[in-house]
């Protein structure tokens, strides 16, 4: 019965992407009523989009990492979803207004693993904090998350209908790689966005749950819990620093992290 509510949910969350069409609330007998089933869902949606065409997942996202973007969005904890790579973009991506039905847009940083991340016991966070994930970490890059409000009302939902849908996720474009992060303070290090030459927020590392890898040590136990692991290769966008900024077609988006250097997005 559980296989079947969790693949009745993706398959209507798959149907609802694809068609670009609003979701509402999905049906009492496959709604899901916790993040544990939230993410399961999620997972099954993912294979029904890859096998739809949507192409591999390369990357994951964090949302509701930072104190601006928890007050935004009414969540007080991180939540995670999967990019699949042909929405991923390095230094410049050029996107589609009309391709999406809210198009926003999220100032981040963003890790790239060199090595794999695996849980060394059981329990979220069991065996992960800021020393053990650093560790895997080849390089940081600034990153804007490409976020799509789907939803006829996304504050009605529910949270666990988000997270089943990836929370928002559309795509990613990535800075350069950074490999001698090292060297930065990610803590002080600051950020800004700007849109159409006009700046819109700013933000600093540390808002990040008080540390960036400490939300990556979030998302290897979230991960582990799953039963699975963060593969070397693999890139997280961390969180955003400002708050999301709807966008239209014409929209020229730009993101400067010190250290990270910066990435652009532009929407035609």
């Amino acid at each position: 019965m559980a296989e079947e509510r969790t693949r009745r949910a993706a398959v209507l969350l798959r149907d609802a992407r694809l068609a670009r069409r609003p979701i509402g609330p999905l049906p009492a007998d496959c709604r899901p009523t916790d993040l544990a089933e939230a993410y399961r869902i999620q997972e099954q949606l993912n294979v029904l989009l890859d096998e739809a065409g949507r192409g591999e997942l390369t990357g994951h996202k964090i949302g509701c990492t930072t104190p601006v973007m928890q007050a935004y969005m009414k969540i007080p904890h991180p939540c995670a979803g999967e990019v699949f790579g042909a929405t991923v973009f390095e230094g410049h991506g050029r996107f589609r207004a009309a391709d999406h039905l809210r198009p926003g847009v999220e100032c981040e940083i963003a890790v790239r693993l060199d090595r794999d991340l695996e849980s060394a016991g059981p329990g979220v966070g069991a065996g992960f904090d800021r020393e053990t994930v650093a560790r895997a970490v080849g390089a940081c890059m600034a990153s804007i998350e490409i976020v799509d409000d789907r939803y006829h009302d996304y504050p009605t939902l529910g949270t666990p209908t988000l997270v089943a849908d990836d929370f928002f996720n559309a795509g990613c474009v990535l800075g350069p790689a950074v490999t001698a992060w090292r060297e930065l303070d990610l803590v002080n290090l600051r950020g800004r966005m700007l849109v159409n030459g006009a700046p819109v927020g700013e933000g600093r590392g540390g808002d990040i749950l008080g540390h960036p890898l400490d939300a990556l040590a979030w998302l290897a136990g979230n991960l582990a819990e799953r039963g699975r692991p963060l593969r070397a290769g693999t890139f997280v966008s961390l969180g955003s620093i400002v708050t999301t900024q709807w966008i239209g077609a014409g929209d020229d988006v730009r993101i400067e992290l010190e250290g990270l250097g910066e990435a652009r997005a532009t929407f035609v």
